[in-house]
């Protein structure tokens, strides 16, 4: 997690704070309507905290040291299965609008409208 990544998590989490303390004043002293819309409101910068942490998980996944061994048997598995499943060449270029003539899935078009 880089040093803005970090900065960033820490207003969000003080926000956060301020607004569930400012959830407990008006529970106690206000309106319960307010109450709910700063308890929600307080919710919000714990999903960007949690969204920081997955981005930051996401580029650390992304930038792989030189060293370390690549992952090809899911990868290798997923590129098998996807093109196993590809029934023709014009199928696969016209990214599964088109068929060849003589492919078995070809759906024919009518002429009704």
């Amino acid at each position: 997690m880089t040093r803005s990544s970090r900065l960033l998590c820490a207003l969000y989490l003080a926000t956060s704070t301020g607004l569930a303390w400012t959830a407990v004043l008006e529970l106690r002293y206000g309106p319960l309507w307010a109450a709910a819309a700063f308890a929600g409101a307080g919710t919000v910068p714990v999903i960007a905290v949690v969204r920081e942490l997955d981005l930051a998980e996401q580029r650390r996944a992304a930038v792989r040291p030189p060293h370390a061994p690549v992952a090809t048997g899911a990868a290798d598995a997923l590129v098998r299965a996807e093109l196993d499943a590809a029934c023709c060449e014009r199928w696969w270029t016209s990214l599964g609008a088109d068929h060849d003539a003589g492919c078995a899935r070809r759906v024919p078009r009518s002429s009704a409208a």
